[in-house]
């Protein structure tokens, strides 16, 4: 069992990305549970990044749960086309939010939340979660982040 995540946060965003991806994959690899790997991945990214907040939200009975994360408390429950999340869900599509005070509809969980992205996890044209995570700074993402999230969202 892989349990430890090496990284050198002195290395560019990218570098960071390319390190701790096998890092991740390693640790899931043996592990079938989906909380459980959600739980592993949001710490990871928190760990190597210093994000604000990371964490999943899970499509249930026509709304996205709240899922494994980590930060400060954080939305429930959030309708289909709601916030960035929800709209992330019913459009099917990753969205960068460089300033969240001018993204149309926004939900605030956190007042300190400046810019975010999302993404969903898409199988047989279903949204089944999305990946959401938060930054304290105006423009924190780009797609560098899309990419590579989306390639540790596909680990799943």
């Amino acid at each position: 069992m892989y349990e430890e995540i090496i990284l050198d946060k002195s290395k560019s965003k990218e570098e960071i990305y390319q390190t701790i991806f096998p890092q991740l994959k390693a640790l899931m690899k043996d592990e079938s549970d989906l909380i459980a790997n959600m739980a592993n991945m949001a710490a990871v990214l928190k760990m190597s990044f210093d994000f604000f907040w990371v964490g999943f939200y899970l499509v249930k009975n026509e709304a996205l749960v709240l899922g494994p994360f980590q930060g400060p408390i954080a939305c429930t429950r959030i309708p289909l086309g709601k916030g960035v999340c929800g709209r992330s869900w019913e459009q099917k599509t990753t969205f960068i939010v460089p300033d969240v005070a001018l993204f149309q509809g926004h939900i605030a969980c956190s007042s300190d939340s400046k810019s975010e992205i999302v993404i969903p996890k898409i199988k047989k044209d279903n949204v089944l979660f999305v990946l959401d995570i938060d930054s304290n700074i105006l423009n924190s993402f780009d797609d560098i982040d899309a990419y590579y999230l989306s390639k540790f969202i596909a680990l799943f």
